[in-house]
């Protein structure tokens, strides 16, 4: 089974699997990793690596959806991603919102990390969308 971790900077990680959960339920195998203002960098890159090596040693791959690209979390995340030697592979994904949180609780059987994160940005894609009102009017039926 894979291991989830979301990253990013506030409360926005915390505030993620809390939505998540609201609407899926249990996610054992999801954790949210914050980087506090008062915190600092250094105390989020401990947190972080504790939570990256619990991860690699419980799980088949480790999947890193982080909320910016080249931000602290996923900077953190590619260096332990491309550092050799973890038992287990790490994926990265940069631009985590909730329907990519809830479309990973569906992946965690899948066998292999990267393959998962390659879905879920294809997924996540599609998941964006905006409202275009109809072009005549339209009866309201609520």
């Amino acid at each position: 089974m894979l291991t989830v971790i979301i990253a990013g900077h506030g409360p926005l990680a915390d505030a993620l699997l809390t939505s998540a959960r609201m609407i899926w339920g249990a996610l054992p195998r999801t954790h949210a990793v914050t980087l506090e203002e008062h915190g600092g960098i250094t105390a989020f890159q401990q947190v972080f690596t504790d939570a990256l090596t619990e991860a690699v040693y419980h799980s088949r791959g480790v999947l890193v959806l982080c909320d910016l690209q080249s931000g602290t979390p996923f900077n953190l995340a590619c260096r332990f991603a491309m550092t050799p030697g973890h038992p287990v592979p790490v994926a990265v994904v940069a631009g985590v919102n909730l329907p990519m949180v809830l479309m990973s609780a569906e992946l965690l059987e899948e066998p292999d990390v990267h393959q998962v994160a390659r879905r879920l940005i294809a997924q996540a894609r599609e998941a964006v969308s905006g409202f275009r009102p109809a072009a005549a009017p339209q009866p309201d039926l609520f």
